[in-house]
């Protein structure tokens, strides 16, 4: 007897409100194909499951589930992962897509944006083109792309270097790395940190980085709050928006 064919990984998109007050309407951030896809997929992966059910449950509002929420199932990744990333190769994820190998399909979901880019989820992308199961990103909201976008700045050479330290003095030194690297070969600096300490990496960026840098914020994505801003570091001091940073923001800089 034939094995059953497999099933698929669906890498679905999350909104970009998490951990925000407000939350804009599902339908307004997710196209309706990726909620159709997401509502019929039986099994989950993801990094913690009480906001995938929270998740669902909206999907489920603007597209019924083909289950209930209470009947999926979901599996959490490793909290170590979450920590240290997956991205090494260091965790086996080939146990996780076991539904799919009997013919499930699955969902891999982060906490918000697309999952395995600036979150965790690259381990289980990997394990299933090992195991022959077929890939498929859907479309949805993708912070890091939207703040480049609205950044101004080049958008043909950059990179993605994650959260800076958060010690005042390794900070500012990887600040001023990465201003050189930005001036010296045009390459846009993309970065992140958790929304409390927002006010205080702006605060250093403004003080390390010189006058002719080029800074772009982007806070707030997605929401009727959001936000972008984009000038020089001179400009910045002088006419520092007096928005609030206490939302996720993307930092970028270059020239």
């Amino acid at each position: 007897m034939s094995a059953p064919p497999k099933g698929k990984l669906y890498l679905v998109p999350a909104p970009l409100d998490f951990g925000c007050d407000v939350q804009a309407p599902l339908q307004n951030v997710i196209p309706l194909g990726t909620l159709q896809i997401a509502a019929a997929l039986p099994c989950w992966i993801c990094e913690n499951a009480k906001s995938t059910r929270a998740y669902l449950k909206r999907v489920g509002e603007v597209q019924p589930l083909l289950q209930p929420v209470q009947a999926l199932q979901i599996t959490e990744l490793p909290r170590e992962v979450h920590k240290k990333g997956d991205h090494g190769g260091g965790f086996d994820a080939k146990p996780l897509l076991k539904a799919a190998l009997e013919g499930h399909n699955i969902g891999l979901v982060s906490e918000a944006g697309m999952p395995a880019i600036a979150d965790p989820g690259s381990s289980v992308v990997r394990a299933a083109h090992e195991l022959g199961i077929q890939v498929l990103p859907l479309t949805g909201p993708m912070s890091l792309m939207l703040a480049l976008a609205a950044s101004g700045l080049n958008g043909q050479n950059f990179a993605f270097v994650g959260y800076l330290p958060q010690d005042g003095g390794e900070r500012n030194q990887r600040i001023r790395e990465l201003e050189s690297l930005a001036l010296k070969t045009g390459q846009t600096q993309i970065f992140i940190e958790t929304p409390y300490r927002n006010s205080a990496l702006l605060q250093a960026l403004l003080q390390t980085l010189q006058a002719n840098t080029r800074l772009a914020l982007s806070c707030g994505l997605s929401l009727p709050t959001g936000w972008s801003h984009s000038a020089g570091v001179s400009a910045w001091k002088r006419d520092k928006p007096a928005a609030p940073l206490a939302l996720p923001t993307v930092f970028c800089i270059g020239r």
